[in-house]
């Protein structure tokens, strides 16, 4: 996908039509889209790993019950940097950012809403079927939701309308759909041009702000103040990939990273406490948040273009599933390999994540090859 090959600081307008002295009608030109970056694939499974490092070995919580002690016994020097995982949160946020200015650029809203719902939903749905059905076996210790619940989480709609999750990671979903939502309407349905990109990143920093001064629930459930500067950044990022001397654009990113910094130090860091499970300096999160910022910065300029293998797309594809399923069925596999087989904490740890990928793999080939075209081609026909 390369990016449009206007200025950037146009948007290429196509308008069906008729030209003048044209004899007949001029046939849109189908949207080009930027050619796939592979390196970026390789940075969210990395983002993914770091979230199951700390599902797994850096929290208490339902781990500690699948591992038979606290987890920070099994791990007891690894904890504290398993414990940073949480982070990789924030990184998937900025690729979003990134991913879908890129993706949205140039395209048609009901395009738009076709890539995105074909991209989520048919991992999702297996997903939430499978864990439903494994934490109804009667092996298995852990409280399954509701049937009812089961079926409303189908629709990601379970967080705002208070309902038992079935998958842990589906926050960070609903904050993903929020984002779309917000970039949609602001951007895709007008059309995107350098200088509404502009305008949404600042008007939604400024309101972002707005909303955590006012501590009005509404608005923070709308402007989400604390993820904004991670999406925002991701965005300002990929104006500098179409233009490295977009002085807006390396402002953006600049102002995105100072904030986002902020909230991750201050959701993220406690003074040290014995009866926390571990402490998380301030440097090192500011540190984690820098060098996920760096890291899609690297990819957005061009220094990671040499990254270009193959088996990066393969990763990249795991990415999604495995996040989806790696916690909740990980408990189940902690338990299995370390209780009841006997295993030692790391080559569970190991064999917990690579039994997770194998089950990614077995999604992306047998759901979403299958499903994500088909339900794309149903939610946009092409003509």
């Amino acid at each position: 996908m390369t990016a449009p090959s206007t200025d950037p600081g146009t948007a290429a307008k196509e308008l069906p039509g008729v030209t003048p002295g044209a004899v007949g009608p001029v046939q849109p030109k189908p949207v080009k889209h930027p050619p796939r970056l592979r390196a970026l694939d390789g940075l969210r499974l990395i983002a993914a790993l770091m979230v199951a490092f700390y599902h797994y070995g850096g929290r208490d919580g339902e781990i500690s019950e699948a591992w038979g002690t606290s987890s920070r016994l099994q791990f007891p020097t690894a904890h504290e940097f398993f414990a940073y995982g949480c982070l990789g949160v924030q990184i998937f946020f900025v690729i979003s950012g990134f991913v879908i200015c890129m993706s949205g650029w140039g395209r048609p809203l009901r395009s738009f809403f076709a890539s995105r719902a074909s991209r989520l939903l048919p991992a999702y749905w297996a997903a939430i079927i499978l864990v439903t059905a494994v934490f109804a076996l009667p092996t298995i210790a852990y409280k399954a939701v509701s049937p009812s619940d089961a079926l409303l989480n189908l629709t990601m709609m379970q967080q705002p309308l208070g309902v038992d999750r079935v998958l842990g990671v589906c926050w960070t979903l609903w904050a993903e759909v929020r984002f779309y939502a917000l970039f949609a309407l602001c951007i895709v349905l007008p059309g995107a041009t350098r200088q509404r990109v502009i305008l949404f990143c600042a008007g939604w920093t400024l309101a972002a702000a707005i909303a955590e001064a006012a501590n009005e629930p509404l608005l923070d459930l709308v402007l989400m103040p604390e993820y904004a500067p991670f999406f925002i950044g991701g965005i300002g990022l990929y104006l500098l990939h179409r233009n490295r001397r977009d002085a807006i654009g390396w402002g953006i990113v600049g102002v995105s990273w100072l904030i986002g910094q902020h909230y991750a130090v201050d959701r993220l860091w406690h003074p040290p406490n014995p009866d926390y499970f571990s402490n998380r300096s301030s440097v090192g999160i500011i540190l984690v948040v820098t060098l996920g910022f760096l890291a899609v910065g690297a990819i957005a300029l061009g220094a990671m273009n040499w990254a270009h293998w193959r088996w990066l797309t393969v990763a990249g594809a795991l990415t999604y599933p495995f996040y989806l399923v790696h916690e909740h069925l990980g408990w189940v596999a902690v338990d299995v390999l370390h209780q009841r087989i006997g295993l030692p904490s790391y080559a569970t740890l190991g064999l917990a994540i690579g039994s997770m990928l194998l089950l990614a793999w077995l999604l992306n080939r047998f759901v979403e090859d299958w499903a994500t075209p088909r339900l794309r081609s149903a939610l946009a026909p092409r003509r």
